[in-house]
């Protein structure tokens, strides 16, 4: 996978995370259990979890402008 590929996996996950949190506090309010829910949750958040990690490795290995530099430029 390319950098670009993950990033935008990491940040369509982090959305379907969000509407899962907001489906599990209807369910907990119309009293439905939420264990199922919750689990795949958790799946989801491991998911992005190792996405992240992905990412890294990948910027990692791709290299870049150095630290400290700004927009490529005199590093003060």
């Amino acid at each position: 996978m390319d950098l670009d590929r993950v990033r935008s996996e990491i940040e369509h996950m982090r959305v379907q995370v969000g509407k899962q949190r907001r489906e599990i506090l209807q369910l907990q309010r119309a009293g439905i259990a939420t264990a199922s829910a919750e689990l795949l949750l958790g799946r989801m958040l491991a998911k992005i979890e190792g996405l992240c990690a992905e990412r890294d490795r990948l910027r990692k290995e791709q290299g870049g402008p150095t630290k400290g530099r700004v927009l490529g430029g005199r590093s003060w």
